[in-house]
């Protein structure tokens, strides 16, 4: 096993065949969300590369007929039905301030009562007199009672969340069933992000305290037994840790992807800087004068190399980007310009926009 391999492997892991969007989603069992669109958000750049014929905003427009839930996992995102069933029903005390919990029960049982509902019933049900808002005063309610598992998401309304009571089985109490969703737990972790060093494994097992935080206690014996059972390899004074049985894999295809700043490739910073040999930030928070790559930097795949990023804007029906290298210029592959051609073209198309280069239309039009 060479540190060429452990690119490949994590590279050909999540970048596999693309599939319908079910597919993808069982294949991965969950995707990083955030809220920025620059120029998409991060669930649909991630999963375009993932999903035949994928459009901007797909997920959301399918997310009732999907099986898939909005769900803290390491981060908050989306989750396939058997992931979150590994993680619910969630128990401990509750997270919420004592102050706070008249309220939030208050809303958990307008939920329940009413069903289904959009923040704007609950504003006009709470609201009296001068006292407006009360959704959005009680947004550290709402998100403690989705966190928590008492409330789901249903769909989206303009983009607005439509929240439902969550209804849970049985807890599991013996400490076998808690030990064996623990490790799947772990396995979907090393499938999405590995191959893994050591500190981004704890790292990452540790991160299911907000997953599980009613087993938050076993979270140590669970990384010591993933060290144990996972596939390990010792490369260049590292230890790696990938899913057990996984085979070396061929050389990746010549496409240039552009990647999601949390996509499974680049998401785990320190792993990236070991495998690619340089240092990527998400630099949307940091001042624009501190800033090294751009506000969302995308960074710019080429084979089983990051070779630099791009910085991608929509401006009407018009796709401007901008993209940098790290050794200070594109690879001299005369590939290499074609692929990055044809990656923008694909972004286009993505996005819905109008292409002036009509070459490799190899799908619908979004």
């Amino acid at each position: 096993m060479t540190l060429d391999d452990l690119r490949r492997a994590a590279v050909a892991r999540t970048l596999f065949t693309p599939a319908t969007l079910q597919g993808a989603l069982d294949r991965l069992g969950f995707v990083q969300a955030d809220p920025i669109r620059a120029p998409a958000r991060a669930q649909d750049l991630t999963l375009r590369h993932r999903v035949v014929d994928y459009c901007a905003g797909d997920l959301e427009r399918r997310y009732a007929e999907l099986d898939v839930h909005e769900d803290v996992f390491v981060n908050y995102g989306f989750v396939t039905g058997r992931v979150q069933a590994l993680m619910h029903p969630r128990r401990g005390p509750a997270p919420w301030k004592r102050g706070h919990g008249r309220r939030v029960r208050a809303l958990l049982e307008f939920v329940r009562t009413r069903g289904p509902v959009h923040p704007r019933d609950v504003d006009r049900h709470f609201s009296h007199g001068t006292v407006t808002n009360y959704w959005g005063g009680s947004s550290n309610a709402t998100t403690h009672l989705l966190y928590s598992g008492l409330l789901r998401v249903v769909g989206r309304d303009a983009g607005i969340r439509i929240y439902a009571v969550r209804e849970h089985g049985a807890s599991p109490n013996d400490a076998v069933t808690r030990r064996a969703q623990l490790d799947a737990l772990v396995d979907v972790i090393v499938g999405i992000y590995g191959p893994l060093p050591p500190r981004s494994l704890s790292a990452l097992v540790a991160r299911l305290q907000y997953a599980v935080p009613q087993w938050t206690g076993e979270l140590t014996s669970t990384l010591q037994r993933a060290k144990r059972r996972l596939a390990h390899h010792r490369v260049d004074g590292v230890d790696w840790y990938s899913p057990a049985g996984e085979a070396v894999v061929d050389g990746p295809d010549d496409r240039v992807r552009l990647l999601a700043p949390f996509d499974p490739i680049v998401w785990d910073r320190r792993r990236f800087e070991l495998l690619w040999g340089w240092a990527y930030r998400f630099e949307a928070y940091i001042p624009a004068v501190k800033r090294k790559h751009g506000y969302y930097a995308l960074p710019l795949l080429w084979r089983d190399r990051v070779v630099g990023w791009g910085n991608v804007s929509q401006r009407g029906n018009m796709l401007t980007s901008a993209v940098g290298y790290i050794a200070s210029h594109p690879p001299r592959d005369r590939s290499f310009r074609r692929a990055l051609e044809d990656e923008l073209h694909r972004l286009r198309r993505f996005l819905g926009l109008e292409s002036a280069t009509p070459r490799a239309a190899t799908h619908s039009a979004c």
